[in-house]
């Protein structure tokens, strides 16, 4: 509901009422998920300081929207919501996964525009704090050598990010055979660090802010984190890039919009989003929740992401998640 406006019947035989204007919102942000998630964060802080900034002129409505890891918000938008030029999705890494992988019933990329990313939770490798691999070249190696020797924990079942971030890291290094790759999925990243603790697998893949408190105690090093530059506040922490290996993996935040808008609305919303990113309100917001920058708004975005789609769809492919 866009309007705020409610009307009161003060006392049963009233014939008049009492009009209590409370907020009226310009926009609605659905977040594909409970509250309390990645695209719950990323509708009610980025739509906080959309308004906070000045960047909308009215609070933004969150409604969330859960079923079908994000598909039944994409299906309502993509058949329901067209062309309603108020209306911001929450999306992520998750997101393009599904997309590549056909888990949104038939529903593809090019049905919604994708405005953006502003933030991300860096992608990593990490091995026990004993490990003999001390870069992510002696991990990726050894896999070359003798795929059987290493197997890899992460918190996504097979054919998932975490899963995928280790083929596309090998497939930067010349290694295709990547049905011979071992990994374990296991059911958070907690119990994946465990793993790897333990000695029951060689390395873990996942997210840094996963990782953030076992790193602390000393139980595990990061080799690697998947993104541009050095994360801020973890310094020490070498790049993929860095060490040979071109890849960029982040689980970005951001928001798609109904493909059938206006080029005015498009416009519109761009602008905002690139507002918070450029906001030190966004700058404490990600500090706060562990987020890394990376940010790229617009067209570019667009391109970018279909390159990763494609990707993920051809390695999905070749293990078997989609025919």
């Amino acid at each position: 509901m866009k309007s705020g406006i409610r009307t009161c019947l003060l006392g049963g035989a009233m014939s008049v009422g009492l009009v209590v204007t409370g907020p009226a919102f310009a926009a609605e942000c659905i977040a594909p998920a409970n509250p309390g998630g990645g695209w719950d964060f990323t509708c009610r802080t980025i739509g906080k300081i959309m308004f906070d900034i000045g960047a909308v002129d009215k609070p933004i409505q969150v409604t969330n929207m859960a079923g079908g890891g994000g598909g039944l918000a994409y299906s309502h938008v993509v058949n329901e919501r067209n062309d309603d030029g108020e209306l911001i999705v929450a999306a992520s890494s998750a997101t393009a996964t599904r997309l590549a992988q056909n888990a949104y019933a038939g529903h593809t990329a090019d049905q919604v525009r994708f405005l953006g990313a502003i933030g991300a939770d860096p992608g990593i490798i990490a091995v026990a704090a004993d490990s003999p691999f001390q870069s992510l070249g002696d991990l990726l190696d050894a896999v070359k050598a003798d795929p059987s020797s290493v197997t890899f924990a992460g918190g996504s079942a097979a054919g998932g990010f975490d899963h995928l971030k280790v083929l596309m890291a090998l497939g930067r290094v010349g290694f295709t055979d990547i049905t011979r790759v071992k990994y374990i999925g296991v059911d958070g990243g907690a119990d994946a660090i465990t793993q790897t603790i333990g000695g029951h697998t060689q390395a873990m893949t996942g997210d840094m802010s996963e990782v953030v408190g076992f790193l602390k105690a000393g139980d595990i090093r990061v080799i690697a984190v998947f993104t541009e530059e050095r994360v801020p506040g973890f310094e020490q922490i070498p790049t993929a890039r860095e060490q040979g290996v071109d890849i960029v993996s982040v689980n970005w935040r951001g928001l798609y919009v109904p493909k059938g808008i206006s080029a005015d609305d498009h416009a519109k919303w761009s602008d905002a989003l690139a507002k918070v990113a450029a906001s030190p309100e966004w700058a404490e917001a990600m500090v706060a929740n562990g987020l890394a920058p990376f940010t790229l708004v617009g067209d570019g975005f667009e391109t970018w992401l279909g390159g990763v789609i494609g990707e993920i769809e051809t390695l999905s492919r070749e293990i078997g998640v989609i025919k």
